[in-house]
């Protein structure tokens, strides 16, 4: 009965339209309640869920991104993105990939991905003669690829709601293959599009341009090399790094590129501060819930019930998957890595399944429900970009879906495109 007053109440809070982080702490409040433990227990959790350290890597993510965002790196990364592979039969759409692979590397951020390459590429997409549903849609698909590629800070969020013991820079490690390998497959479902509808090629600038566009977007990509690679070689813990690629982030922005008005950078601090209270007012209060989680027993309950169906952890595995594609649609990502990961992860344990490669199977899975109807974020920010009502962009978008299935199923059942990488770097 408990157990069915906790989600049934978050279930009904969230239907209403509470926040999520606030239907999370009703429920797990309520819960407590119930059960006549003290109430003072339930706060206690809710502020140690944030009471981390490693967290404060998070608000400095956050920042490095916006500034970036609003400093004009993306511009300088589109344009160098455009010189090398916009050659290619549809070649604005590969653009757009490359471009999310290399500024989500940076920001770790889809939503910020949306927003500053979609307004910079959907309009000239659509003046070379591109579809809106083709720019929008790919747009959208490919902004996921912050999520995965380092640093995210999502990948933090697990690590937390994993018990702290997963190393966070084998977590960044991991995600370069398949998100890079996600990248690729959405390449080629945007190469195969436009061919199929006839989009023009982008003629080649030369080799001359093609290295002084990439001298322009350098300053802006050694801003990943300083926060993943102080963090790999040991010299920044993840916090550390978060705070030099912030204050590198700054210096670039306002005396490399003098790109950053001060309207832009209040723009920039007002924006992290909102998302960064945002994430750990959810941290704070999945806290709790995932207590009564715990206190109910689910990961058990779900361990036996999946094992009790089939004893194939090939099966195990798709049914995992298409578990958490259902909620990955109507709720927001870091609330469900924080409520599915204990749930989830003792399963997979359970199968021999490293929890490295299991995160990179999370954050997979959870990024293709940021680009699904109905409460898909990105889908919604891309959509607003390109001016393109949401029933049109998904009519056309299921090739796009598909590619990202066929990352997460290889991201599934090949280790090695998650662990193959730590492994060879040692760490």
């Amino acid at each position: 009965m408990g157990l069915f007053l906790l989600l049934g109440l978050f279930a009904l809070c969230v239907v209403i339209g509470v926040p999520v982080a606030f239907a999370l702490g009703i429920s797990a409040v309520a819960a407590f309640w119930f059960e006549g433990l003290p109430l003072v227990i339930g706060f206690q959790r809710i502020i140690s869920g944030i009471n981390v350290f490693s967290l404060m890597a998070i608000p400095f993510f956050i920042f490095a991104g916006e500034l970036m965002f609003h400093g004009g790196i993306a511009q300088r990364l589109v344009r160098f993105a455009s010189a090398a592979v916009g050659a290619v039969r549809g070649g604005l759409g590969i653009v757009n990939v490359f471009s999310s692979m290399l500024f989500g590397g940076i920001s770790g951020s889809a939503v910020a991905d949306i927003s500053a390459l979609g307004s910079i590429l959907i309009p000239v997409m659509k003046e070379k003669g591109y579809d809106p549903d083709y720019a929008v849609n790919i747009t959208v698909t490919s902004s996921i690829a912050g999520i995965i590629i380092p640093p995210s800070h999502n990948m933090i969020i697990f690590a937390i709601a994993a018990g702290g013991g997963i190393s966070i820079s084998k977590l960044f490690l991991a995600g370069v293959v398949p998100g890079v390998l996600m990248c690729l497959c959405l390449a080629v479902a945007g190469w195969l599009i436009a061919v199929r509808r006839g989009y023009a090629a982008e003629k080649f600038p030369g080799w001359e341009a093609l290295v002084l566009s990439f001298a322009g977007a350098l300053p802006g990509l050694f801003t990943a090399v300083i926060i993943v690679g102080g963090v790999l070689s040991g010299v920044f813990t993840v916090t550390e790094s978060g705070a030099f690629g912030t204050i590198y982030a700054f210096v670039v922005t306002l005396l490399v590129h003098r790109s950053i008005s001060r309207e832009n950078f209040v723009i920039a601090v007002r924006n992290s501060v909102r998302t960064t209270a945002m994430v750990m007012i959810l941290i704070a209060c999945a806290g709790a819930c995932a207590y009564m989680l715990t206190f109910y027993r689910v990961p058990n309950r779900m361990e036996d019930l999946l094992t009790g169906l089939t004893d194939n952890p090939i099966l195990i595995l798709l049914m995992i998957n298409a578990v958490l594609l259902v909620p990955g649609m109507i709720m927001d990502m870091a609330a469900l890595i924080l409520i599915c990961t204990p749930i989830f992860l003792p399963v997979t344990n359970s199968l021999g399944i490293d929890p490295i490669q299991f995160g990179m199977i999370l954050m997979v899975n959870l990024g293709l429900g940021l680009c699904t109807p109905p409460v898909g974020s990105c889908l919604f920010v891309g959509c607003a970009v390109g001016k393109l009502p949401m029933e049109k962009a998904v009519r056309t978008i299921w090739p796009f879906y598909l590619a990202i299935l066929v990352a997460l199923m290889l991201t599934t059942f090949v280790p090695a495109i998650s662990l193959a990488l730590p492994a060879l770097l040692g760490v």
